[in-house]
């Protein structure tokens, strides 16, 4: 649990210097809710003097999403991710916004890219999310079944990024499509390789209260089958499931709270089609 509160400051305290110290004084629009509010800021400088904070309208903005992640995830999966969520605001408050003399804007977008990167890859890591369009497009897609998070939240993002580009024109945004490339690389690197998926083997005598866990709380498809354990002669039961890589830490500590003598095995999914993750090519 220390790990996992530890991983979340960090991480949202890279995210926040990336808004504040780039993103924000830069201009760039990097999607999410964030980035959204970076685009309200500037909307409402004739409103209010300087515009709506960028962290008020971060916190503001989703709560009516965490009231329906709470009754899509439940909450155990939101507690964390609400904490997320505190401390990426709180660092974007006590963070100064420092506009950069010299606009280099292709080193910002590097360095905001890293900095995003990084932190959403330490956070996910942990299991959770900052919330925002992470957790409005996993509610999206648990009514929409037949489409991806993934594709989901690209849209989302497309749709922040675009309105980026109507507010403060194509040249900051193009900088800002830079950045959204090099947070999805270094995230990923983060969270073990470029793949689609993950297969988990779990070999446990609480096969049944394992595979309800992964269901209820993970939203994912588990399947038992039988087998034999050569050395012990014993029958045993088998699980198997395939879960999006930002969940495999999620479901490593579902089984480590029930059974911490399971065997478990991990291993990429180059590709996965079906429900739940892109449908079968023809």
């Amino acid at each position: 649990m220390a790990w996992k509160i530890i991983r979340i400051i960090l991480g949202t305290f890279m995210m926040a210097m990336a808004v504040n110290f780039i993103f924000e004084p830069m201009n760039m629009v990097m999607g999410g809710v964030s980035g959204l509010a970076i685009v309200i800021k500037e909307l409402t400088q004739g409103i209010v003097k300087g515009g709506f904070p960028v962290w008020v309208t971060n916190l503001v903005a989703n709560i009516p999403i965490f009231l329906l992640g709470y009754f899509v995830k439940g909450k155990n999966y939101l507690g964390y991710t609400f904490f997320a969520n505190l401390c990426f605001s709180f660092f974007m408050l006590i963070l100064p916004i420092t506009p950069i003399e010299q606009k280099d804007y292709f080193l910002s977008a590097v360095a905001g890219g890293a900095l995003t990167g990084g932190g959403l890859g330490l956070v996910f890591a942990a299991g959770y999310s900052t919330g925002g369009m992470d957790l409005l497009s996993s509610i999206i897609q648990s009514r929409l079944k037949s489409y991806p998070v993934a594709v989901i939240l690209f849209m989302l993002d497309a749709v922040v990024i675009l309105t980026g580009a109507m507010v403060f024109g194509f040249f900051t945004t193009a900088y800002a499509v830079i950045s959204v490339f090099i947070s999805s690389r270094i995230m990923d690197e983060i969270l073990s390789g470029l793949k689609l998926g993950k297969q988990i083997w779990i070999i446990s005598e609480e096969h049944q209260k394992i595979s309800s866990a992964i269901i209820q709380q993970m939203g994912r498809g588990v399947t038992c089958m039988e087998g034999k354990g050569m050395y012990t002669k014993r029958e045993k039961n088998v699980l198997f499931c395939v879960v999006g890589k930002r969940q495999i830490m999620s479901v490593v500590s579902i089984v480590r709270k029930i059974d911490r003598t399971a065997f478990v095995v991990v291993q990429d999914a180059r590709e996965v089609m079906g429900e739940g993750f892109r449908e079968i090519s023809e």
